[in-house]
């Protein structure tokens, strides 16, 4: 049961980690689709690197 809920936060955390990669402006899609990728192959890592590395960078 409770794997099931981190799993399912899972999903919604990276969905909502690409919707926000896309809504990147100055980003090109190049990149996009390798940040998507990347954070969809490693999840909850991917995830974290995102949210407390790249995010504020970009």
């Amino acid at each position: 049961m409770l794997g099931t809920i981190i799993y399912i936060v899972g999903i919604i955390a990276a969905i909502w980690c690409v919707i926000d990669i896309f809504k990147k402006p100055n980003l090109d899609l190049l990149w996009k689709i390798v940040l998507t990728i990347a954070v969809l192959a490693t999840s909850w890592i991917g995830l974290l690197v995102y949210y407390f590395l790249i995010r504020n960078r970009v």
